[in-house]
């Protein structure tokens, strides 16, 4: 079988296997379960294959004309270069374990069925994304990725935080996907067509004509795929979905696609320096502002939310200073050990029956009820602490030496304002990112006071998943560096002194510093009465998970609701805690600029249509009703009346023309 049939095969067996259980859902988790997995599975395989094939040689360009335009033409094209044969592993490794881990965790929800096939229908949609070498081919998955997000977002809809978070999800990416449509256009008309190897020709042969709108409206639809900065706010409120689809979206799909396009058509955006630095600004206020927002979040899986955010602006940092292979390094190597937190956090979840950091650090011996998951987070978080030997610290370290290295003038791809912008900011985020890491580790498995509450031993197939992803979050990194480069255009991803050391240092300074402040914030609290916590003015409900709720009653009444007297983050922050924990307030910025005008407008066409349209309407529908009443009403049926009304007309006819004939 040639490589090229494999690669048609890796996006085709999920679509295949989510339409199958569509179709076979209602028969039973017998037919459910072997279609959510298998099919992802192979998938899997194949996508391993199409990679060894490939072997980071020469890219695989396959074409057939999809459907004539009379003017650009639509192809359905497969591009497989090193990227994409790595990315595309990636996907189908984080699809299969959540698939696996979903059959336990979901394994009661009656909607099982419909979430599993949306799952490979999502993952389907982010394989064509990677493999596809057509432009419009591609936006076919970039969409069906957005309705897959809003449907699996909003899977506990009874909620009204899961069905506000489908919907905002929806809107935002929604808002990026119009001016990226334009730019789409505007792209294949400069360039005369669709397939990336035509554009990326026409770029090097300097036929864009107009690079700088173009890859600004890319970069919007960017910026709402992968949630950077300003269109970031909806990741955070996703979080209403199961964990399962979390892991999906944060790790390997959705948030990931915007980064992997910037990558495959990075020419495009370096045709344009103020492009650059755009990317450069917008990648440097996310890291940072979303670090600083992970530090102040209660529940677990914002403060993961929030540091996908931050991992992703790291992504975009690499590639403003003209670097794809550190960006697709950090994403592959982000992938593993984000999905493992997000993971790892569900089994948490599972097992406490809450989201809530506050109520997780008033439980005692937690991590013992937990093994797999303590150990597995822990190597999670070190990885994205970027400790070495953890994976994180290699990708991470190739970011900011990438960003040293245009620092440094030696390279031509980018400004050396956005070598600075990456750098500072880079450095203040592996601070910050250290610190949210090491506060998330104490407060849910340091916690002091009660027991634990037991509800008994998580299935097998949840710990088992954790331990797969450990495998990479551990090793990726010291493999891949030495490996990727015959994958990467040969560059080099050897960590470089000068920023292996500021990162780390920098790194340990925030988690030891985050240490000493818990053990002195944990000292005061001693001496805090537990109802002066519950009566805190702060005190913020903790947000559960639908499945948790509906197993596990609250363990801790009202004080497992209030905030955390030991939380080192609202020392650490200071007055900026709560502008942080509201993530900047920037949805009530979108409120007063955006929400509230529109509303303005629709109550302004409402009373128009309501008052001027509809009173119009009525009155041109009066005035024949009226004629038609007096009419009704002269027809009475009277013989003697009608010939009564003929006489008088007669009469009035003939005094008439008397009139008229007298005055002639």
């Amino acid at each position: 079988m040639t490589t090229t049939t494999l690669a048609a095969l890796v996006p085709l067996l999920p679509f295949l296997g989510a339409a199958a259980g569509l179709l076979l859902g209602r028969t039973g988790p017998g037919f459910v379960r072997p279609l959510a997995v298998l099919p992802t599975l192979a998938s899997l395989v194949l996508a391993a294959l199409v990679a060894a094939r490939q072997g980071g040689d020469q890219a695989v360009d396959a074409a057939t004309e999809l459907t004539p335009t009379g003017s650009v033409p639509i192809e359905l094209a497969l591009h497989i270069d090193g990227f994409a044969a790595l990315t595309a592993v990636l996907v189908a490794l984080v699809a299969t374990c959540v698939q696996i881990y979903s059959t336990g965790y979901l394994r009661e929800d009656p909607r099982y069925p419909s979430y599993a096939a949306l799952v490979s229908l999502f993952t389907s949609a982010m394989l064509l994304v990677v493999y596809s070498g057509d432009l419009m081919v591609l936006l076919v998955g970039w969409e069906i990725m957005g309705i897959c997000s809003y449907f699996l977002v909003g899977h506990y809809w009874e909620t009204p935080e899961a069905r506000a978070a489908s919907l905002k999800a929806f809107l935002v990416t929604k808002l990026g996907d119009v001016p990226f449509l334009i730019g789409l256009f505007a792209l294949a008309t400069d360039a005369g067509s669709f397939r990336v190897t035509k554009v990326l020709d026409a770029v090097a042969s300097g036929g864009l004509d107009h690079p700088t709108p173009i890859a600004l409206l890319l970069l919007a639809g960017v910026a709402g795929k992968s949630a950077q900065f300003p269109l970031h706010t909806w990741l955070p409120d996703a979080m209403a979905g199961p964990t399962p689809v979390s892991a999906l979206i944060h790790a390997a799909t959705m948030v990931a696609a915007g980064v992997y396009f910037i990558a495959r058509l990075l020419p495009v955006f370096e045709a344009s320096r103020a492009a650059m630095v755009v990317l450069a600004v917008m990648a440097a206020v996310t890291m940072t502002g979303s670090a600083l927002a992970a530090l102040a979040q209660d529940d677990i899986k914002r403060v993961l939310a929030y540091s996908t955010i931050g991992q992703l602006g790291y992504m975009t940092g690499a590639l403003a200073v003209g670097e794809r292979s550190a960006a697709v390094f950090h994403l592959l190597s982000h992938g593993a050990f984000k999905a493992l937190l997000f993971l790892a956090a569900g089994v948490i979840i599972h097992a406490s029956g809450t989201n809530s950091l506050a109520a997780l650090s008033r439980m005692r011996n937690l991590r013992d009820r937990i093994p797999d998951a303590y150990w597995t987070m822990t190597v999670a978080l070190l990885a994205l602490a970027a400790i070495p030997p953890f994976s994180g610290f290699f990708s991470k370290e190739s970011v900011l030496g990438a960003a040293e290295h245009v620092v440094g003038g030696h390279t031509e791809h980018a400004p050396g304002a956005a070598g600075w912008i990456v750098l500072l900011a880079g450095l203040l985020t592996a601070l910050l990112t250290a610190a949210y890491a090491m506060r998330l580790w104490l407060l849910a498995f340091r916690g002091q006071g009660a027991e634990a509450p037991d509800h008994g031993r998580q299935p097998i197939v949840m710990n088992a998943v954790l331990w797969v992803l450990a495998v990479p979050s551990l090793a990726l990194g010291g493999l891949a560096f030495r490996l990727l480069p015959d994958w990467f255009d040969g560059r080099d991803l050897t960590p470089t002194l000068t920023t292996s050391v500021l990162g780390t240092g920098v790194a340990l300074v925030g988690g030891i510093v985050t240490y000493a402040t818990w053990r002195h914030t944990t000292a005061l609290a001693a001496r805090v009465p537990l109802g002066a916590v519950a009566a805190h003015p702060e005190g913020d409900a903790a947000r559960v998970e639908a499945e948790a709720i509906a197993s596990h009653a609250p363990a801790y009444g009202d004080v497992a609701h209030a905030p955390d007297p030991a939380d080192p983050g609202r020392l650490l922050l200071g007055p900026l805690h709560r502008p942080a924990a509201a993530g900047f307030h920037l949805d009530a910025v979108y409120t007063v600029l955006f929400v509230r005008p529109v509303r303005a407008g629709a109550s302004l066409v409402r009373f128009l249509d309501r008052e001027v349209v509809d009173t119009y309407v009525r009155g041109a529908g009066a005035l024949p009703r009226w004629l038609g009443a007096a009419a009704r009403r002269a027809q009475t049926g009277n013989v003697q009346t009608y010939v009564s009304a003929l006489l008088a007309g007669t009469v009035v006819l003939a005094v008439a023309a008397v009139l008229v004939a007298t005055g002639a």
